[in-house]
């Protein structure tokens, strides 16, 4: 059976507190989560609808639970898809050509996307979570790229993924040795910014979504961009700048100063 991954919604109290929380689940029960063409394929599609919805404020992107119940974000690709979707370099390349597009996806999408990690990430699915803006997993959370084990090498957007966010040395030292660590090495390495302990896990996502529910989500836009962009050395242009100011002429700006005079919670409308 086919992996899936679905599109779900949390409105629940105020559309600008607990509202606003749109949820991508893995689900590949079988296989805990190991990531396939047809998820490859629903991903990009909710992508664009994420991308086009002005009323979500957060994205959590997180495992469904394994036939047997266990936990998983992702263990990486499914393997048993090699023989017929990845059995030459051409192959190779369309596939790889179709994981980019869902990670840039990621990447470049308007809305902040939080990776809620309980389990295993390895490989593809760790590529995942880079891709992601957060990382937070639970204590009892496995990391690893062991794709030489396979004969293979991760593609340029994984690779370059892994580092930047870990750096050089510590990148070659995840590819070269292929060896599965903890979420303390995890954390050590910069893969996630918070490993709390797995009965804390739950609440800690749902405390994380909201505080940044709760943000203007102009300034969150911005902030997702310009920490991208500004990792290029070339110069920001004259257009670029001005962008960075256009929020002081928003209605959430002036809510935003407002309510902080007024002693009292803004409501932010992304106008």
């Amino acid at each position: 059976m086919a992996g899936t991954i679905t599109l779900g919604r949390d409105d629940s109290g105020d559309d600008h507190d607990d509202g606003g929380v749109a949820t991508l689940t893995l689900s590949n029960p079988d296989k805990l989560n190991a990531f396939d063409k047809p998820m490859w394929h629903d991903l990009i599609g909710h992508l664009e609808t994420l991308e086009a919805d002005d009323t979500v404020r957060v994205v959590v992107m997180r495992g469904g639970p394994g036939s047997t119940g266990a936990r998983s974000f992702s263990p990486g690709a499914d393997i048993s898809e090699f023989e017929s979707e990845r059995n030459s370099p051409e192959q190779g390349a369309a596939y790889g050509d179709l994981m980019d597009e869902g990670l840039e996806g990621l990447r470049s999408l308007r809305h902040p996307v939080l990776a809620a990690i309980d389990g295993p990430c390895c490989g593809i699915g760790l590529a995942v979570a880079l891709a992601c803006d957060l990382r937070v997993c639970s204590e009892s959370s496995r990391f690893g790229v062991p794709v030489s084990r396979l004969g293979i090498s991760m593609g340029p957007t994984e690779l370059k993924l892994v580092a930047d966010v870990a750096g050089g040395p510590a990148a070659l030292e995840i590819l070269l040795e292929g060896r599965v660590f903890g979420a303390a090495e995890a954390k050590d390495k910069n893969l996630v910014h918070r490993a709390v302990p797995d009965e804390d896990f739950e609440a800690e996502i749902a405390a994380t979504a909201r505080r940044i529910a709760a943000g203007a989500p102009l300034a969150a836009t911005l902030h997702k961009r310009y920490v991208h962009r500004l990792s290029d050395p070339a110069p920001l242009s004259e257009v670029e700048i001005a962008e960075c100011y256009r929020c002081f002429g928003t209605r959430d700006f002036r809510e935003g100063y407002r309510a902080f005079l007024d002693k009292r919670k803004p409501v932010f409308t992304g106008r």
